[in-house]
C-alpha cells in the first residue's frame, strides 16, 4: 500500500455524453480514465492515484464532481488546475484544486448530493438536446407529477428503488428535496417550447435510484399509476421492484457538499 504524502480535492464538471461513467471499465472510455490519462502527460510518470466521490452512469453529465489526487510530491495548485484546463479535452473542464489533510476519505466522508433530471415532453425536438435533457415524447400530467416528487421527500425505504443492490445495502434513505420545476437552469433557442428539471438531494443513492424514481414520476404523468400506488412502493418494500428506469442522458450530477 502507497504511503501517499500529498493530497488534493479536485472538482471537476464534464458533459457525460460519449463517457461510459465516471468508473474506468475494459475497453471503454471513462471520465476517471480521461482524467489519469490527462495526469500521466502532465507529470510525465504514473505515481499518483485518483479516488471519485462516487459512481456515475454512463452519458450522465456533472455540474460538480469531486475527485481525491494522491501524490508524492507537493504541487502548485493553481499551475495544476491551468495544466488540467489546458490539456482535457473540451468536454471535462476542472473547476478548482484544494490541497487537503490525508485524513480526509471522499468515500466515506460525510456528504450531500443534489441530482438534476432534464425532461420534456413534446414531439421529437432538436438534436443537440440529446445530450443533456431527455425528451419522453408523450404527453405529461406535469402538475400530478408535481404533487408526486413530493411524496419522496422524507424518510423511506427505496428497496424497490435499487437495481442489483449489494447484500449489506442501506435501503432506508432521507430524501431532503424532491420536487419538479419549469426548466430556468439551461436556456437555448434549441430547446423544447417547455422543459422541466426534477431535483433530489440526499446523503446517499442507491444505483440507479434516481433514475428509477424519475421513472416512477413519468409512470405517473402518464396515468399508469395513482399517487395512492406511489405512497405504497415507498410504504411496501416487498412490492415488485419499480421496472420504468429514465435514461440515463436526461441526468446531471449537480453539487457535492462535504
Amino acid at each position: 500500500m502507497a504511503n501517499w504524502t500529498h493530497f488534493y480535492l479536485i472538482r471537476i464538471e464534464f458533459l457525460g455524453f460519449r463517457y461510459h461513467g465516471w468508473q474506468p471499465q475494459p475497453g471503454l472510455k471513462s471520465v476517471q480514465g480521461m482524467m489519469d490519462k490527462t495526469f500521466k502527460f502532465i507529470f510525465q510518470h504514473e505515481n499518483f492515484k485518483t479516488l471519485g466521490c462516487g459512481r456515475t452512469d454512463a452519458k450522465v453529465s456533472a455540474d460538480d464532481f469531486a475527485l481525491e489526487l494522491f501524490s508524492f510530491e507537493e504541487l502548485d495548485t493553481e499551475q495544476l488546475l491551468h495544466d488540467l484546463n489546458f490539456n482535457l479535452p473540451a468536454d471535462i473542464r476542472a473547476k478548482s484544486v484544494e490541497q487537503i489533510n490525508g485524513d480526509f476519505n471522499i468515500i466515506q466522508h460525510p456528504k450531500i448530493k443534489e441530482y438534476h433530471y432534464l425532461f420534456s415532453c413534446e414531439d421529437k425536438t432538436h438534436p443537440y438536446n440529446a445530450a443533456f435533457i431527455n425528451n419522453f415524447r408523450n404527453p405529461l400530467d406535469i402538475e400530478l407529477m408535481m404533487q408526486a416528487a413530493q411524496l419522496f421527500e422524507g424518510n423511506h425505504n427505496f428497496k424497490r428503488y435499487a437495481s442489483k443492490p449489494s447484500n449489506n445495502a442501506v435501503f432506508e434513505r432521507e430524501i431532503l428535496l424532491s420536487e419538479i420545476v419549469p426548466n430556468r437552469k439551461l436556456v437555448a433557442d434549441f430547446l423544447p417550447e417547455s422543459s422541466y428539471l426534477f431535483k433530489v438531494r440526499s446523503r446517499g443513492f442507491l444505483r440507479y435510484q434516481v433514475r428509477l424514481m424519475m421513472g416512477a414520476l413519468v409512470d405517473v404523468g402518464q396515468g399508469v399509476w395513482t399517487l395512492d400506488e406511489l405512497k405504497e412502493s415507498l410504504s411496501n418494500p416487498a412490492g415488485p421492484n419499480i421496472k420504468h428506469i429514465a435514461p440515463s442522458s436526461g441526468l446531471c450530477l449537480h453539487k457535492v457538499e462535504f
